[in-house]
């Protein structure tokens, strides 16, 4: 039995020493499989294929469960910065080690960003991982208002969260929080249209949201009944096809009366002034231009 199967069979990324033992395992096999780099010593007794993500090894390594965004990313659910592992800890947690030394004890100079999250947890978790909910409670408290509203926006779409898991994360959250529960909308196909509503709402904007325009198709959201904004997140090597697929859509909805206007992951992230700035002067070119063909 290859050591992926045994991995599979009993269900976890992260194996602890009785349970590779209780699979047949020696531990002259461990010792010998750790020095061929078919298995890789998180912490002491405990045990990880190559290739396993990094975020989770850093959390097992400290001695905690994977939490917040970087638990999100593991979900498959939005989080817009989870470069850094975020570590849910447990208040009697003890024997802390670096997040990439499982020998060194851990220190404030050697956490290599890692950041330890210390509040009980509301739901169950694995023995590397906090639950979806709790994820998503600490997402909500570490991230930018919007980006939280995304992340929740995204696992209410997926259907990975229900009404009930909604009220149950809100009771957890302070009265600062509670606002944004008002924001929620799960039909947002992704976290970066999410963002892109917020960005217009809190400008003011009129925003209906995934429209059917006969002849298009469905569109992300309808601006002030005439500009139809769409967040292009997709990637370059969605290749030629998906961009002549988009315009020919930008063609048809022009051809129908509606301006169209198409920002980027990078635009609606990082330059979210510049695309409102944007909305606002085409749809007042929109509101000033003059129809009669000369």
């Amino acid at each position: 039995m290859t050591w992926l199967r045994v991995f599979e069979e009993l269900g976890s990324e992260v194996l602890h020493r009785h349970e590779l033992l209780a699979a047949g395992a020696t531990g002259r096999g461990l010792t010998s499989a750790v020095k061929g780099a078919h298995l890789l010593r998180v912490r002491r007794d405990h045990y990880a294929l190559p290739g396993t993500s990094t975020n989770l090894l850093e959390a097992v390594r400290v001695g905690g469960r994977l939490d917040c965004v970087s638990a999100l990313h593991e979900f498959g659910v939005f989080a817009f910065n989870y470069s850094n592992t975020h570590i849910r800890m447990h208040r009697a947690a003890s024997r802390l080690r670096s997040p990439v030394n499982g020998r060194v004890r851990l220190s404030r100079e050697n956490r290599h960003g890692a950041r330890l999250h210390w509040l009980p947890l509301i739901g169950e978790a694995t023995e590397t991982s906090v639950s979806l909910v709790d994820a998503l409670a600490q997402a909500t408290r570490c991230q930018h208002p919007w980006h939280a509203v995304a992340s929740l926006d995204n696992a209410l779409f997926q259907q990975l969260i229900d009404p009930d898991d909604v009220s149950t994360l809100f009771a957890s959250l302070s009265c600062r929080f509670q606002p944004l529960r008002l924001l929620l909308d799960g039909r947002a196909e992704s976290g970066v249209e999410s963002v892109l509503r917020l960005i217009l709402k809190e400008a003011g904007l009129n925003c209906e949201l995934q429209v059917v325009v006969e002849g298009v198709g469905r569109v992300d959201m309808i601006v002030e009944g005439c500009l139809v904004v769409e967040a292009d997140s997709r990637l370059a090597h969605d290749g030629w096809e998906a961009h002549v697929r988009d315009r020919g859509r930008d063609l048809e909805l022009a051809r129908r009366g509606f301006v169209s206007i198409r920002p980027t992951y990078q635009h609606i992230m990082f330059s979210p002034v510049e695309v409102r700035d944007a909305v606002f002067r085409l749809l007042d070119a929109n509101r000033n231009f003059r129809s009669t063909i000369i």
